[in-house]
């Protein structure tokens, strides 16, 4: 895995303005955030039982688009392995960091044998990227 495809950006939003602002630009592309009631893992480990520290505040915002995830998967359903998109949002330092992981073409092609979906995901995976600057 390259480096490069772990994407470290801060912004000075708070990490619940942050996902509500980028699900807004989300749904501006046909995009979608699956989560929305669930992104914020405080609340998600507190109701299973689990206990997190009064300053825990990570949201793990899951991403699709299903007009081009259900045509992908479809053609190919191999291909899931690599779907699932979650941009992750946390405080520290006084700043909510964002990070989005995501993979190069070759490293695509070396997980799924299939000769369009690499050029597509890493189209896929650029968008989300600007889609967070937006949202920033």
């Amino acid at each position: 895995m390259d480096h490069n495809d772990l994407y470290v950006t801060e912004t000075d939003k708070t990490p619940a303005a942050f996902a509500r602002d980028f699900e807004a630009v989300c749904n501006k592309y046909d995009f979608i955030v699956n989560n929305s009631q669930t992104m914020d893992m405080a609340k998600t480990f507190t109701a299973h039982g689990a206990e997190v520290g009064p300053d825990f505040d990570l949201h793990m915002i899951q991403v699709c688009k299903p007009s081009k995830a259900g045509k992908s998967l479809t053609a190919n359903p191999e291909r899931s392995i690599l779907m699932p998109k979650f941009v992750m949002a946390f405080s520290k330092d006084g700043k909510t960091q964002i990070r989005y992981m995501s993979y190069g073409e070759a490293d695509i092609r070396a997980m799924v044998d299939d000769d369009v979906f690499p050029g597509s995901l890493a189209e896929t995976f650029a968008k989300i990227r600007a889609m967070i600057d937006e949202a920033r």
